[in-house]
């Protein structure tokens, strides 16, 4: 037998005790606030491995199986981070790629707006004028005899009798007779007719003649358009009468009409181009001379002026023009901005998820900000955030859902905290499909080919919603709540193990969004509140049966740019006609449809 060298032994056991220390001081000093994932030793588990549905991350199973909620495989529950506020959810890096979450950094300078405005061509009001009788009489003869017809200076109009001139005539020829003697008489009388229109050339042929004339010629003193004929021949026309309206068409105006939330960015002087689409081929371009000073209250618009030279007649009145204004907000030539998809609106609160870069994890905390005017793709950002930060631009709603289903600050709830029973739960987690051992992305615009029992079930959440949309138009916050209950049951009864993979992922996200909108407006006591989640939903909804290709409807997507403080909001509807869900009876047909359902 060898004999033992205790001095060896006494060696190898200190190295073995010095390299376990240090190692232990490494990991401790590296390690995580959150426990780490178990981990196998020899085969046996030395802490116990948590299972959860990357869909439902409240599922939390000791083994691995299916979740109860949807049946989709459980994933290990991932290691956190770091600790996370109340007001912020944290997601993994294959949530963040599933669900297609976007970031875009908070920009600042001077920007632009393209502001599209339809209008009509007008004549120009300074170009008017009329054509009156100014003595009584009867039409005898009636040379410009119709609508539409152009007439020049001089040119002759009617042909009158009037047994008024005839007395005037008379009178007239006494006076001559007295021209020497009394003067004044004699001008009178010449005065008379010169106030009844009558021409110098007129008159001087009656004194010519030296006998009463019965018939009188009225001439144009402009050229122009009729745009009215009041007379016909054998008519009776009294003093004052007005026979003739005419325009000149030479030059015109174009009158547009704006939306309130637009006058910001637009002032006399600006430059707008625009088109007829009944004179195919021409871009016209001209400025803008007068911003109307009131509104009108019917469709809260307020009227732009352009003028336009119209020397050949080819801008009619009425013609239909399509305008375009590149215009600047004034005094906001260094502003914040971001864009619309970045927000969510829940009544007078926008709301966006910022970015935390200090996790090594996805993190996002929850933020109201305060926008200011209206940037078409953007808004600008009167404060809450500061230039350089990162704001989820896509994929807002999936993180909003997460951080409701973990009992966050949210959108539905903005002072909510951790419950006991949520606590626990950790991040919402989700796994992406693999396909090939290669993560499948799932891009936002996908259209997903789905069972044609999945889509009819679909269409019949979208039937479901349409009662609580009319509820709403109603202005009935009662009866909304009542629709919605069967519009929850609907939602509810789609049979989610129906599709797979990538479109199972999507069709759960949806899922959450569509109950939590529709949840909010059955607990709705204030019909703003319940507004505010119609739109949510809606938005929600179209996505939806958008991605899902459902077909067949009979749909139309609408839009009301005065909705929430001039951010405006979409609904969908049956019918082509505009109701406003968002307005009642006060704004009922303000609005218009941006999309047809096919």
């Amino acid at each position: 037998m060898k004999k033992i060298n205790i001095k060896k032994i006494g060696i190898y056991f200190g190295l073995v005790i010095i390299g376990g220390l240090f190692g232990w001081l490494i990991s401790d000093s590296s390690a995580p606030e959150t426990p780490t994932s178990s981990h196998q030793d020899h085969g046996h588990n030395t802490q116990a491995e948590i299972w959860t549905c990357s869909m439902h991350p409240q599922i939390r199973e000791k083994e691995k199986g299916h979740c109860p909620i949807c049946g989709m495989d459980l994933v290990p529950v991932a290691t956190l981070s770091a600790t996370v506020g109340d007001n912020e959810v944290q997601m993994t890096e294959a949530a963040m790629q599933l669900a297609n979450i976007q970031t875009v950094k908070v920009s600042a300078g001077a920007f632009t707006k393209a502001i599209k405005l339809q209008g009509v061509v007008n004549p120009d009001e300074r170009r008017l004028f009329s054509v009156t009788a100014h003595f009584d009489g009867r039409v005898e003869r009636l040379y410009a005899d119709f609508t539409g017809q152009y007439i020049k200076k001089g040119q002759k109009l009617a042909t009158l009798y009037s047994p008024d001139l005839v007395t005037a005539q008379k009178e007239l020829f006494e006076a001559i007779k007295l021209k020497d003697s009394n003067p004044s008489f004699y001008q009178a009388a010449i005065h008379k007719l010169e106030l009844w229109k009558l021409t110098n050339s007129q008159i001087n042929g009656i004194i010519e003649k030296g006998e009463p004339q019965f018939y009188f010629d009225v001439y144009a003193h402009r050229s122009g358009t009729i745009q009215r004929k009041n007379i016909s021949e054998g008519e009776h026309v009294m003093d004052g009468m007005i026979m003739f309206e005419i325009a000149d068409l030479s030059h015109v105006w174009i009158l547009f009409e704006a939306y309130e939330n637009d006058l910001p960015w637009i002032a006399v002087g600006d430059s707008i181009s625009f088109r007829i689409p009944s004179i195919p081929g021409q871009q016209l371009k001209s400025v803008i001379s007068f911003i109307d000073p009131v509104a009108n209250k019917q469709t809260r618009t307020v009227s732009i002026r352009t003028e336009l030279a119209n020397p050949d007649n080819q801008l009619k009145p009425e013609m239909f023009v399509e305008g375009i204004v590149h215009a600047r907000l004034r005094g906001a030539d260094s502003s914040l901005i971001i864009p619309k998809s970045a927000v969510l609106w829940t009544g007078k609160r926008a709301i966006v998820y910022v970015k935390q870069p200090h996790y090594q994890q996805p993190t996002f905390q929850f933020r109201e900000i305060e926008l200011g005017a209206d940037a078409g793709e953007y808004f600008v950002v009167q404060s809450g955030l500061i230039e350089g930060e990162e704001v989820a631009a896509n994929g807002v709603f999936k993180i909003d859902a997460a951080a409701q289903l973990q009992g966050k600050a949210s959108m539905m709830n903005p002072q909510a905290t951790k419950t006991a029973e949520m606590h626990n739960h950790g991040t919402m987690q989700q796994t992406p499909v693999k396909k090939n051992n290669q993560v499948e992305e799932s891009v936002s615009n996908n259209n997903f080919e789905v069972k044609d029992s999945f889509k009819d079930q679909l269409k019949h959440v979208f039937e479901m919603y349409l009662p609580v949309k009319d509820a709403l138009i109603e202005s009935d916050v009662k009866k909304a709540g009542q629709m919605s209950q069967t519009l929850m049951e609907a939602i509810r009864k789609v049979d989610m193990k129906l599709v797979q993979g990538t479109a199972h992922h999507r069709w759960m996200q949806d899922l959450e969004v569509l109950q939590s909108a529709t949840a909010m407006i059955l607990k709705a006591e204030a019909l703003d509140v319940a507004r505010v989640a119609l739109s949510q939903l809606s938005d929600q909804l179209y996505h939806t049966l958008v991605e899902f290709k459902v077909k067949d409807l009979g749909a139309f997507r609408q839009f009301c740019p005065m909705a929430f403080d001039f951010k405006g909001a979409y609904w969908l509807s049956n019918s082509d006609e505009i109701l406003n869900p968002y307005f009642g009876d006060e704004m009922l047909t303000c609005g218009n449809i941006d999309e047809v359902l096919k």
